[in-house]
């Protein structure tokens, strides 16, 4: 089917949402004079009236932070906050509370009130793009900050999310600010918790050894406090109980549910707690990609996660050339070489013409078309032959407003018809590296068009998409996880100001500080 291109946006509506995109930044940034603002999770059922605990890590020095927020908080403030020593153990924790980060950061919206891993790599570029480098640095100290200090990128600043990361994109963050600000002393303290978090990534339990390629893996067992507690649908039932209920009756996208459900109680398992855990650290949640509401995950070798793990392995070579510190160069590119050859062997498709992620435990490939096919052409890891191949596949991912997740209908919002914002920037930047700058300008044109008469109908940017029926609505669409749209929202405001400078709508707007310093922001459309 031949799509028509949808009109695209008056520049005077263009205007609107970048000034709004533009005022939204403050409302959505938490710092220490925040503080009192981002302790409240209404994931957990507070009504904000309740104060929660801030938690210090034990690596921090109590009396510092204190005296950190009493320059920071009036007395009143200060009173109210409770501050409390992290337990070594994460499964002591009696009561769950916000985590500490010394410095300024920008939260998605929503339900969303803290500071998501992935989510900040694309917040921080459209601060970037809008010559808010000082925000952007802000935010890739805090993830630095997190490494050193609570292990790695935490899916977010939260108790309950201790036990488990996000998609690993801290390289590109990290070079991303550099390129901003030229601070080689900057760099320099960051190189070794780069080093760090990709070792927290590359060990079992995450790496599999045998295969050596990593997955995702959550260190906690049980269910997820946010989701027992914030993932409730209109008739009370939260995620887990939904689940349980579509594997009992045997659903659709259900083959084997003995490993999900007691067979004498009917209860969830362990397992499906634990694999429902670390489904959420690859922020894919929910889809039907690694096997129904992502419940196969702990079996199955990603093709995100991996090159996202291969594209690290070459950003810390290149902070090491910006160093001088060449003595393991060869050591770095030897090891992203070696990933791209397993990678090619088990997750390349030459018949379907796509990247699929690979079942470990089943030894093939599962094939489920997702739009993590485009993501080794952002990174630079596909050959010319594979994009090829992919391109020839866009139609059946592009829909009216964009790209598509996925080309499976599963009541996931992470599956079709739903589009998300970081997934059509990706795929536009990958698309663009490759040469096929119609087809980029065409799938961006799409998206933007989508967000704009979105925006211009609610006054809201949104975190997802339904981009064949071209609306933000998604009230009854979506089965599996939190069935709400939630407004803000940071990474879509970011990805958008991305798209419309690539579409080159920005050149005749007041933006502030947009073209500032051009030189120094990372280069447009290109991942390297």
């Amino acid at each position: 089917m031949i799509l028509e291109e949808p009109a695209f946006p008056s520049t005077g509506d263009i205007a609107r949402l970048v000034h709004h995109i533009q005022s939204q930044w403050h409302g959505l940034s938490r710092g220490l004079r925040q503080v009192s603002e981002a302790v409240c999770d209404v994931k957990l059922g507070e009504d904000c009236t309740h104060t929660s605990p801030i938690y210090i890590s034990p690596s921090e020095d109590l009396p510092r932070v204190q005296h950190i927020l009493e320059k920071s908080l009036d007395a009143g403030q200060m009173t109210s906050l409770r501050l409390k020593v992290l337990p070594s153990d994460p499964a002591r924790i009696d009561e769950h509370g916000l985590l500490f980060l010394p410095g300024r950061y920008v939260v998605p919206g929503g339900r969303f009130n803290e500071m998501y891993g992935w989510d900040s790599y694309f917040i921080a570029l459209g601060l970037l793009r809008q010559g808010r480098v000082p925000m952007a640095r802000a935010i890739a100290d805090q993830c630095l900050y997190q490494v050193a200090h609570y292990g790695t990128v935490l899916t977010a600043n939260r108790t309950y999310y201790l036990t488990r990361s996000h998609p690993p994109f801290l390289g590109r963050l990290v070079l991303a600010v550099y390129r901003a600000t030229g601070d080689i002393t900057w760099l320099r303290r960051a190189l070794p918790l780069l080093e760090k978090f990709y070792y927290y990534w590359t060990v079992p339990p995450h790496l599999v050894s045998g295969i050596n390629l990593s997955r995702y893996y959550d260190f906690a067992q049980g269910p997820a406090p946010e989701v027992a507690l914030g993932e409730v649908d209109e008739f009370g039932r939260n995620h887990y109980e939904r689940l349980r209920m579509n594997l009992a009756a045997g659903g659709e996208y259900v083959q084997d549910a003995s490993s999900f459900l007691d067979p004498e109680t009917g209860a969830l398992t362990l397992h499906a707690y634990h694999a429902d855990r670390s489904m959420r650290e690859s922020g894919f949640d929910v889809s039907g990609r690694f096997g129904f509401a992502n419940l196969d995950v702990l079996d199955i070798l990603p093709v995100c996660l991996n090159t996202l793990l291969w594209r690290l392995e070459l950003d810390i070579a290149k902070v090491r050339e910006f160093l001088d510190a060449t003595d393991s160069l060869d050591v770095w590119r030897e090891r992203s070489k070696q990933r791209a050859a397993i990678m090619n062997g088990l997750f390349w498709d030459d018949e379907a013409g796509m990247f699929f992620d690979y079942d470990g435990r089943a030894g093939r490939r599962r094939s489920y078309p997702f739009a993590t096919t485009f993501w080794p052409m952002w990174a630079g890891l596909a050959t010319r032959e594979q994009a090829a191949s992919i391109v020839s596949r866009l139609p059946d991912f592009e829909a009216a407003g964009g790209l598509l997740t996925s080309l499976h209908l599963s009541g996931c919002q992470w599956d079709k018809p739903f589009g998300w914002a970081p997934l059509n920037y990706l795929a536009v930047l990958g698309l663009h590296r490759y040469g096929y700058r119609r087809e980029a300008r065409r799938l961006a044109r799409r998206f933007v068009t989508l967000v704009v008469s979105e925006f211009r109908r609610t006054g809201q940017l949104f975190e997802k998409y339904d981009i064949e029926n071209m609306t933000s609505d998604v009230q009854g669409k979506i089965k599996f996880g939190y069935p709400t749209n939630e407004p803000g929202f940071g990474w879509t405001n970011a990805c958008t100001m991305e798209l419309l400078d690539y579409l080159g709508c920005l050149g005749d707007l007041d933006v502030e500080q947009t073209f500032t310093a051009r030189i120094q922001l990372p280069p447009r459309a290109t991942a390297a």
